[in-house]
């Protein structure tokens, strides 16, 4: 499932789903369909620019729409604020699923990647921030060295 927040689609496929919405938005003829497809495409973009078009696609979509639909929206809307370390969101979309199905398996399991990749991120955070206050400390020791000589 983690391997989910890391999938890409191919630049020439994203292309296919670009062209086809920008078609239908020419001609009027949007569909929840057309927008869904170019919406799930940016999400799996490798790009944050896509990545957040993609989820303001999806966000769109999610106000309207049927039910059955709204649940693949918000499940994408996880993923895709998941990929740009948007965690509380994304948690917050998986809370939203799991409230109308608690025994959704794939929520959950999307639920257990993004709660692993926050706290990672969060301990690089520390390791990085610990990482300077020692180089900082260092640099303070050794100036205090030389000062006394």
């Amino acid at each position: 499932m983690e391997d989910v927040l890391d999938e890409s689609i191919s630049e020439e496929d994203l292309r296919k789903f670009e062209r086809r919405y920008h078609d239908s938005l020419t001609q009027g003829t949007v569909t929840q369909d057309i927008q869904f497809n170019y919406s799930w495409a940016l999400i799996r973009s490798k790009y944050q620019t896509d990545i957040k078009r993609g989820i303001f696609l999806l966000e769109d979509l999610s106000k309207g729409g049927n039910e059955e639909g709204r649940r693949d929206y918000i499940y994408y809307l996880a993923i895709g604020n998941a990929k740009i370390k948007e965690y509380s969101k994304a948690l917050g979309y998986t809370k939203i699923l799991l409230q109308v199905e608690p025994c959704n398996q794939q929520v959950r399991t999307l639920k257990n990647v993004i709660e692993k990749r926050m706290e990672r991120e969060g301990l690089k955070g520390i390791a990085i921030i610990g990482g300077a206050a020692l180089a900082l400390g260092s640099l303070i020791g050794l100036g205090v060295a030389l000062a006394r000589k």
